[in-house]
């Protein structure tokens, strides 16, 4: 049988006892294929890096080498949480890089969508490679695959965060633990394995990170203000009992600027798009119709409390004709 083909028999794992009988499984397949060899594995903080990190480190523990990479276009907190979690928690063999002067020098004046995606995917891919090279005696490559992952590619989809390394960078094999699961299923896997429900039910986020929320060419300063107004959009939905009733939201700062009044004298700054939908598949979505007071909440928090901005709009748009993305 095709090892990439999901058996019909299996059952879907939808219980933390499910979830336990599945991660014993893999407990023991993973020390059948590794044996006393170390594995590499790119810890983006994602769902499916976040659950086969503590998944492997189950079954290998500091034979697992993970490496997190913050190229400067993470949520705010996120790296942060990667270390609490993985390195304080877990006692993970985890090395920290952080490329955000790298990765934001090397997108200065870049305005085009798909050019900044090709910036921010093929300089992880060099750092990633660059850490590589310096560690010895890394046998296998661990990937977050999920099952979607390969019937999207009709085949082992390398994860998008460390696809495209050098044909030179040989390894044994690739240590992939959740590859006939679906992303629910992953889920119920990480609350198995004591990950927190901030990250096993972490939002969609787009690979090029932050760096398709702040349209055209990026600014330091107007990547603060995405960050910062973003992580006030979580709050208050957390607050108000929307994190696990709205599939996805998140803000757009975007590179023009509008004229506003602060102190009393005229200023020229950024709006502030909040941006929410629910969906199924994603692949159409509707913008679900928030209460008027939360709306003015998070309005009122980010203009106090962000810097250089001056409007906050809500994106009603649904999916098609927009995408659910602003880039």
């Amino acid at each position: 049988m095709n090892s990439n083909k999901r058996p019909d028999s299996m059952v879907r794992i939808t219980t933390l006892e499910l979830a336990n009988a599945f991660i014993d499984e893999q407990v023991e397949a993973v020390r059948n294929q590794v044996g006393n060899k170390s594995v590499l594995l790119a810890l983006s903080g994602g769902v499916d890096s976040s659950v086969v990190a503590a998944l492997l480190i189950k079954a290998i523990g500091k034979q697992l080498v993970c490496v997190h990479v913050n190229h400067g276009l993470m949520r705010k907190g996120e790296s942060e949480q990667v270390l609490e979690i993985f390195k304080n928690r877990l006692d993970a063999n985890l090395i920290y890089i952080d490329a955000t002067d790298r990765f934001l020098d090397k997108l200065v004046d870049v305005s085009d969508p798909e050019t900044k995606r090709k910036i921010i995917g093929g300089e992880f891919v060099r750092v990633f490679e660059e850490e590589a090279r310096k560690l010895e005696g890394i046998a296998f490559l661990a990937q977050g695959t999920i099952y979607p992952d390969i019937i999207e590619s009709k085949g082992v989809k390398a994860h998008h965060n460390v696809g495209g390394l050098p044909d030179d960078m040989k390894f044994e094999g690739l240590v992939e633990p959740v590859k006939l699961l679906y992303k629910d299923e992953v889920r119920v896997v990480g609350k198995a394995l004591g990950l927190p429900a901030e990250m096993v039910d972490r939002q969609p986020f787009p690979g090029p990170g932050l760096g398709v929320r702040c349209t055209g060419a990026i600014t330091r300063d107007r990547l603060r203000a995405l960050r910062d107004s973003d992580a006030i959009l979580r709050e208050e939905f957390d607050k108000a009992g929307l994190t696990n009733k709205v599939w996805q939201f998140f803000t757009v700062v975007p590179d023009f600027r509008s004229t506003g009044v602060r102190d009393g004298k005229r200023v020229f700054d950024w709006p502030v798009i909040i941006r929410a939908v629910n969906t199924v598949d994603a692949m159409s979505a509707t913008v679900p119709e928030l209460e008027w007071s939360v709306l003015k909440k998070i309005t009122d928090r980010i203009l106090s409390e962000v810097d250089g901005v001056c409007r906050v709009l809500y994106d009603l748009s649904p999916k098609a004709p927009a995408t659910i993305e602003w880039e």
